[in-house]
């Protein structure tokens, strides 16, 4: 009778490494193999090219392979304690770093019934990150960028998204990435929100919707130029219903994969004064015919139009809130809702939220948890968020940073103290990736 064997991978892209691994494992037995469903590679990592049924087609059509399963964790625990493998085969190039605590566990799983982990020699210069690398123009190129977001509001929730107001900070954004101790998971972001008061702090200018739409467009094509991920704009109230119209076919067409618009009128001022500063709503049909108008402008179905409502900041009512969702949605056929509030226990997006859901179980809610800051995504996500944004956190920290490395020089007359708060000259010079 054949052994049997067992091997995962997470890869929409056939490369040598991998015929080497089921090669070795062909040898050994029965192969089956275990597919990440889109969710798990999405949690953290890109979304995958091809979709969970592609990827395990292409997987069961290859020579040696007699079947195929879906791998819905990182780890391998629950397929190993299901399959009982004779053998699981992997190259050996996780025996250290984030891998090694998974390894750890197959070997741990598979001392139960005397199975074995085969390691086949990692073969140089071959791997699915460095495909991807290559692959990066694809990734980043307009039509693959806007349709990204809509993607993941199927794959994943919530959906981790901060602040990128230059190329700096998009770069920052792109590669931030930490690993569970614990899981051996990688959590990363997963888009980037252009926030209007950081693009115009940046710029020296207060938020007032001063610095105007061929600025902001600058600012996108900064960051888009070194960057793959979704990009969420923050479009004030989105101005002139015949200027937006226009502005949704341009950022449309840059590969933006949504912007967000907020239902005020007049003079801007940022949400979070609350009604210690005038907030007066636009009238909830005018904005709901704004948003049908960005909609039907719009050439593709990737791009999304979210509706920000601003009736918890301006002091009305929950009732308020709630009628305004149902205005947006079902006249504007807005594709979400962004809910605000500057409350810091959070009683009041929690308490629209679950009223909310009642109605509207499968529209996306997007929150700003800037005051309600003690909730983890996990527990925003929990009560019913789909994107959780953190919008100023990169700018707020540069500013910090900056001033006190100023401060710093002035005092002692000279940069030497200032050393150990910034950056080597040596990795500086090295920063910005030069292809």
């Amino acid at each position: 009778m054949k052994k049997t064997v067992f091997m995962s991978t997470s890869s929409d892209i056939l490369h040598e490494g991998i015929l080497n691994v089921l090669a070795k494992a062909s040898e050994l037995g029965k192969v089956v193999v275990g597919v990440l469903t889109d969710e798990v590679i999405a949690s953290y990592k890109r979304v995958p090219l091809l979709d969970v049924d592609a990827r395990k087609a292409i997987y069961s059509s290859l020579k040696g392979v007699s079947g195929v399963v879906e791998q819905s964790s990182l780890s391998y625990r629950g397929v190993l304690l299901e399959l009982k493998p004779d053998y699981v085969v992997h190259g050996d190039d996780w025996r250290s770093g984030a891998q090694s605590q998974v390894r750890d566990e197959v070997v741990e799983v598979l001392s139960q019934w005397g199975g074995e982990l085969v390691e086949v020699p990692y073969t140089e210069g071959v791997s699915a990150t460095g495909l991807e690398r290559d692959l990066k123009a694809f990734y980043g190129s307009p039509d693959s960028r806007r349709a990204s977001l809509r993607k993941l509001l199927r794959l994943k929730k919530p959906i981790r998204v901060i602040e990128a107001s230059n190329g700096l900070s998009g770069l920052i954004v792109e590669n931030a990435s930490v690993t569970d101790p614990e899981t051996s998971a990688v959590r990363t972001y997963d888009g980037m929100w252009v926030s209007s008061l950081c693009d115009s702090t940046f710029k020296g200018k207060p938020d007032i919707e001063l610095v105007d739409f061929t600025s902001r467009q600058r600012t996108i094509e900064e960051i888009m130029e070194v960057t793959t991920k979704p990009i969420i704009l923050d479009g004030d109230t989105g101005g002139k219903t015949e200027h937006f119209i226009h502005n949704v076919k341009t950022l449309e067409r840059l590969g933006v994969s949504a912007v967000i618009i907020e239902d005020k009128t007049g003079l801007k001022q940022n949400s979070l004064f609350g009604t210690s500063v005038e907030q007066t709503q636009d009238d909830p049909h005018n904005f709901a015919a704004k948003i049908a108008a960005g909609k039907k402008a719009q050439k593709t179905r990737d791009f999304m139009i979210f509706a920000r409502i601003e009736s918890l900041i301006a002091g009305r009512s929950m009732e308020d809130a709630l009628q305004r969702a149902d205005i947006y949605l079902e006249e504007g056929g807005a594709d979400g809702i962004m809910i605000h509030s500057k409350e810091k226990d959070g009683s009041e997006i929690f308490e629209f939220m679950s009223i909310f859901r009642q109605k509207w179980p499968e529209v996306p809610i997007i929150l700003v948890p800037t005051s309600y800051n003690q909730f983890t995504e996990e527990e925003l996500a929990e009560a019913g968020a789909n994107i959780v944004i953190h919008a100023n956190h990169l700018t707020r920290a540069a500013y910090v940073a900056m001033s006190d490395v100023a401060h710093n020089i002035l005092e002692h007359h000279r940069s030497k103290e200032a050393d150990d708060m910034i950056m080597p000259i040596k990795e500086a010079l090295t920063l910005i990736p030069k292809e």
